[in-house]
């Protein structure tokens, strides 16, 4: 037999079989891993999720997706053939890193319970089928678990929470005759956004202090979620609804700082942090009202970092100042930064010389390597959504934050630049030069943000920072003139048989 002539391979060729590396083992069902919240019938979220990591016949986990079409599928029954319940069950998300993320919204409450088939093919995959014994609540149904603390069990709550201990370190006690007192002629004047809330066997009353309160929707409907879930203290408390931090008093004055409740924190004020309306209300929403949420970001983070286009990205309204000096330097350095407003309010006589770029769907922005995060009228609320991308955040030093940024650290989890960003430009090359160290730094954070910011976690620091309020105060919670009670939402008039007891609204 004639042998062929070795034909060299050409260098593209060769880069070609290096990146494709040897054939992939294929994956087994059986080995595969599956985990998380949305397995438990306890977990009552407005959508349920859980986890699979695929594992290939050599034990090994995929640290990409496998080859094809994605094969996994998820299939949910009730155990009873008698009791019909409509349940929304989109496709997987796959987050391009061997692992996948199910979830589902139930519309129905379910007495005998649930039957959950993960699938690879026709296969069972790990421990499926997995049963979930009734009652499985949905959302909506009013039936409040009377232990806290087996609540906070069921949900794997942390122990600890080192903003809501730094937070509440101010406030040894809380005087709620200073803050009946005070907060009004302070924060309640005709410009204010402060909303007075009282709880009381678990019903939720309010009234509004200030002109600019129609945010009270939002503090509204996450109360109330909880509400459904647990049975909460009785406390009184008032929540800022507006941008900024209010309380700047320190520990040591006379008097001394009022515990406000607010969203956004500061380094000179002392309020107490709660997660932003933004990714509450996103998770309430999600998979109907809403299509950027903690959950359906990690499915669409666009191309593999390989081929990302190897430059920072921004794109925003004009809420700050180095805002428009990203445009700037984005005119002036287009190889390294793809920066636009994309709507003019604050400095409207600014958008002739720099220009309005045109609004991209947030998914987009992860078809960029590096993502720029500058700060709007106070922290920027898409910070969240950013880390939990696959792109290297450069992050603005500031002085606001959210609930969940004292977990992360510089060079670790993110890349700091200077608040005038003057360096901006330098760490874009600095990481354009250093690409393992860019992206082992970006997947840190990205794994951490998965953690931290997990739907079910923000009902447990929801839940802790009510209990450490109610423990502080000095004097019962009353219903006082003006408050009128908070009402369910219509959707909670679905029929839901409760297997626990919980207050009833005639016995008030």
């Amino acid at each position: 037999m004639r042998r062929l002539p070795l034909v060299p391979l050409l260098p593209l060729q060769l880069a070609l079989l290096v990146a494709a590396g040897a054939p992939e083992a294929p994956v087994s069902a059986l080995q595969s891993l599956v985990w998380g919240p949305g397995l438990r019938a306890g977990v009552v979220l407005p959508v349920r999720y859980f986890y699979l990591q695929a594992v290939n016949s050599e034990g090994q986990n995929l640290t990409r997706s496998p080859p094809g079409q994605t094969l996994f599928k998820v299939v949910i029954k009730s155990l009873s053939p008698k009791e019909l319940v409509r349940i929304h069950i989109p496709k997987p998300l796959d987050r391009n890193d061997g692992t996948f993320l199910m979830r589902y919204r139930m519309y129905e409450t379910v007495s005998e319970g649930l039957k959950i088939e993960v699938l690879y093919g026709d296969e069972h995959v790990a421990q499926s089928p997995y049963i979930l014994k009734g009652p499985v609540y949905h959302e909506y149904c009013e039936c409040p678990e009377e232990d806290p603390q087996a609540w906070q069990k069921t949900l794997s709550c942390p122990a600890k929470e080192p903003q809501i201990a730094k937070d509440f370190s101010s406030f040894p006690s809380i005087n709620l005759q200073q803050m009946l007192n005070e907060v009004p002629k302070r924060f309640g004047d005709e410009r204010g956004a402060i909303v007075h809330y009282t709880i009381l066997s678990n019903l939720i009353y309010r009234r509004s202090l200030g002109k600019y309160t129609d945010f009270k929707m939002f503090s509204d409907e996450i109360l109330l979620s909880l509400a459904r879930k647990v049975l909460l203290p009785d406390l009184e408390f008032y929540v800022n609804l507006g941008d900024w931090p209010l309380e700047h008093r320190k520990v040591n004055e006379t008097p001394g700082p009022l515990p406000i409740i607010s969203w956004c924190g500061s380094l000179d004020s002392r309020d107490v942090i709660l997660p932003t309306y933004d990714i509450t209300h996103s998770t309430l929403e999600a998979m109907r009202g809403v299509t950027n949420d903690l959950l359906s970001i990690q499915g669409n983070t666009g191309p593999s970092w390989i081929n990302k286009t190897e430059k920072a990205f921004f794109r925003g309204r004009d809420s700050r100042e180095e805002r428009l000096q990203l445009v700037q330097l984005s005119k002036d350095n287009p190889q390294l930064l793809d920066a636009g407003i994309t709507g003019y309010f604050f400095f409207q006589e600014k958008e002739k010389e720099l220009g309005k770029a045109k609004l991209i769907g947030f998914f987009d922005f992860f078809k960029y390597k590096y993502q720029v995060n500058v700060d709007g009228t106070v922290a920027a609320y898409r910070y969240p959504y950013l880390m939990l991308g696959d792109s290297l955040v450069l992050k603005q030093d500031s002085p606001y934050y959210e609930h969940f940024y004292m977990a992360l650290k510089p060079w670790k989890h993110y890349v700091p630049i200077k608040r005038n960003l003057s360096d901006l430009l330098e760490k874009v090359e600095w990481a354009k030069e250093n690409d393992e160290e860019a992206k082992k730094i970006a997947k840190e954070g990205q794994l951490t943000a998965r953690d931290l910011l997990q739907p079910h976690r923000l009902y447990c620091y929801y839940y802790r920072v009510l209990q450490k309020y109610a423990e502080r105060q000095t004097s019962k919670p009353e219903i006082r003139d003006g408050m009128e009670l908070v009402p369910q939402p219509d959707d909670s008039a679905s029929i839901c048989q409760c297997h626990r007891k919980r207050p009833l609204r005639e016995e008030l």
